[in-house]
């Protein structure tokens, strides 16, 4: 029963990663239309000093105003958006590279557009992106430097500089913005995966692994001179039939209104989690008195449980329990304790609560009937 909800989380976690991936081209369009409107005024502050032609601006023109929209319209248009985007930032370094010698290598602003180039590549997470980038950005910085002879004018003017200062400022802070999203995003799927870890999907309790680690935890702390612990295991009578004769969606909801009951009946510091296919178990705090107490509340509510995909059946558990002894020194012997317990109750009859109740582990004299 649990592989259909592995299954159904499977599918969810890929069609999430899809929706992520055919997002990518609208979150780097918003980067790329920021980062090529803030590289215009410094490009064109050297520009103007160098007494560029018209071809160098409307190269310009081209990079700030129409690349950004042609980009995101080949992506979108793209049976693989993805792809098509990786390929537009490669073309991105490109362009980063073939503007410093048209600049004329004016060192600020062609330092900042190859150093903000290669971080734009970093800050989408995608791994060796920047390393794909380089062969792009140095056939660009040569392409340019063919067509400009090389020329080689590094001093940058205050008018440059100033007009570098947007570019710096702007771009590098939503692109930390951009990061900062992006780890949060991982954090919370990081806490969902964790409480996916910890949580049974199908009855809601604790996973086998977090519940074990809780009521190891419980049992230290009694060796330890703490409070009486006990451990109560839960069995569902004859789930095996339940499932032949009103198919496994009746056995599923079967054991989400065990889980229910159970859920209701424990205290707020104890544990309950499944521990295998049908059977459910519960650390708590407090000794043989109170385990059979809960253990008998439980049983009775559960038999009053009317299941409509039971069709009128009754549903019935049965449950041992044993409080934590000395001779318990680890979890191994405290779950075979309440086993023992527990296979009293079924041979009994079932809908029945038997346990182990004092420090030899002597068994209660006769299982409690069930109603």
């Amino acid at each position: 029963m649990n592989k259909g909800k592995t299954n159904d989380a499977a599918g969810d976690r890929k069609a999430a990663l899809l929706s992520d991936l055919g997002l990518m081209p609208r979150r780097v369009y918003r980067l790329r239309m920021l980062g090529m409107g803030l590289a215009a005024p410094p490009i064109g502050a050297v520009l103007i000093e160098n007494g560029a032609g018209w071809p160098s601006w409307a190269l310009l023109a081209f990079s700030a105003l129409i690349w950004p929209q042609l980009a995101l319209l080949l992506a979108r248009s793209s049976r693989d958006p993805y792809r098509a985007e990786l390929r537009n930032l490669m073309i991105d370094s490109a362009v980063a590279g073939l503007w410093a010698p048209l600049m004329h290598f004016n060192l600020l602003p062609s330092v900042l557009l190859i150093t903000l180039a290669t971080v734009d590549k970093i800050s989408t997470g995608i791994r060796g992106l920047w390393l794909w980038s380089l062969p792009g950005l140095f056939a660009g910085l040569l392409g340019g430097a063919l067509v400009t002879g090389f020329r080689f004018q590094p001093d940058s003017s205050m008018s440059v500089i100033l007009a570098c200062m947007p570019l710096l400022l702007i771009h590098t802070i939503a692109v930390s913005l951009t990061g900062y999203r992006l780890v949060r995003k991982v954090q919370r799927q990081n806490r969902q995966l964790d409480e996916l870890s910890r949580i049974d999907m199908l009855t809601g309790l604790a996973s086998r692994g977090h519940w074990q680690a809780r009521a190891e935890l419980m049992l230290q702390a009694r060796h330890g001179g703490g409070d009486s612990v006990s451990l109560l295991l839960i069995d569902l009578d004859h789930f095996k039939a339940i499932n032949d004769e009103h198919g496994h969606i009746a056995g599923d909801d079967a054991l989400r209104g065990v889980a229910g009951v159970i859920l209701r009946q424990i205290g707020r510091r104890d544990v309950a989690g499944r521990f295998g296919g049908d059977e459910l178990a519960i650390a708590m705090e407090g000794d043989a008195e109170g385990a059979s107490a809960l253990a008998e509340s439980i049983r009775a509510e559960v038999a009053g449980l009317d299941l409509p995909h039971l069709h009128g059946d009754r549903l019935t558990v049965s449950i041992g329990f044993a409080a934590a002894r000395d001779r318990d020194l680890g979890l191994r012997e405290w779950l075979e304790s309440a086993d023992r317990a527990l296979y009293r109750a079924k041979e009994s009859g079932r809908n029945r609560v038997a346990g182990l109740i004092d420090a030899d582990g002597n068994p209660l004299p006769h299982p409690a009937p069930g109603i």
